[in-house]
């Protein structure tokens, strides 16, 4: 009996000390920072037409990395408040994510006020993605600022991501040899079909699909408006509207 009662002491003993020891304490998961670049420009060439970003495709990645735990600044040329196309306001644009956003007055804030893109540091962030719209066509396709973070963003093995138009970003990107960023990889963008479908052909300075060809980009596309992502190492484009979820999808993966 006795040997049986210092058995059980012992036992007892271990355990009380086995559940004191303290655990190894994991370590906080770092939350990971995403720039996103809107354009500043507002006019549709010589139409006298207004134009911008396109709500969906900022609205859906915004909230899908968000809604992940995703730290997102907001930047654009001028900075403020960048120009939305009004025909992305309209009701037949509207899905789930633009409802989400007109009813979010917190974002709606923090997309009034911008940083300028001249004020933010590349190495402040993880990844950088860019939202379409026709605007990019005008402005962020030639912007140096621009330009220069995204060749830092790849070559410090940093995702960069574009949707619908915003691939006209990557019109003077180059890599550190000087080839086209693009060139040897696959890309996909806004197509010809699609331009030609909204009757845009004649007034954008050039189209986005031919673009990426011309600079090496092996360009693939689906049926119009219908998704398509694609990645090639570093980069991930998306063809249209309805790919801009996917991209986001895809950038968190990649993250």
């Amino acid at each position: 009996m006795k040997y049986i009662m210092s058995v059980l002491a012992v036992i007892i003993v271990i355990t009380a000390c086995t559940l004191t020891e303290k655990k190894p304490q994991k370590e906080p998961q770092q939350m990971k920072k995403v720039l996103f670049v809107l354009t500043s420009h507002d006019q549709l060439g010589n139409t006298g037409e207004k134009t911008g970003f396109w709500i969906e495709e900022f609205a859906a990645p915004y909230y899908t990395l968000k809604d992940e735990g995703v730290n997102i600044t907001l930047a654009s040329p001028k900075g403020g408040q960048p120009p939305i196309d009004p025909k992305s306001a309209a009701d037949d644009a509207q899905t789930p994510a633009t409802k989400r956003f007109n009813a979010d007055k917190e974002t709606q804030q923090l997309l009034a006020n911008t940083t300028q893109l001249d004020k933010v540091n590349a190495t402040d962030y993880d990844a950088i993605f860019y939202p379409g719209g026709h605007g990019p066509l005008w402005d962020l396709s030639e912007n140096p600022t621009s330009i220069k973070l995204i060749e830092s963003f790849y070559q410090s093995n940093k995702p960069v991501a574009a949707v619908c138009h915003a691939p006209a970003v990557f019109k003077s990107t180059k890599n550190v040899d000087g080839t086209p960023l693009v060139q040897g990889k696959k890309v996909t963008g806004f197509s010809n079909a699609e331009e030609e479908a909204v009757q845009l052909t004649d007034v954008v300075p050039f189209l986005v699909e031919e673009m990426l060809k011309e600079n090496g980009g092996t360009y693939s596309k689906a049926e119009n408006w219908n998704p398509h992502v694609v990645k090639d190492g570093l980069l991930i484009t998306g063809q249209n509207p309805a790919s801009s979820e996917k991209v986001a999808e895809m950038l968190l993966e990649a993250l």
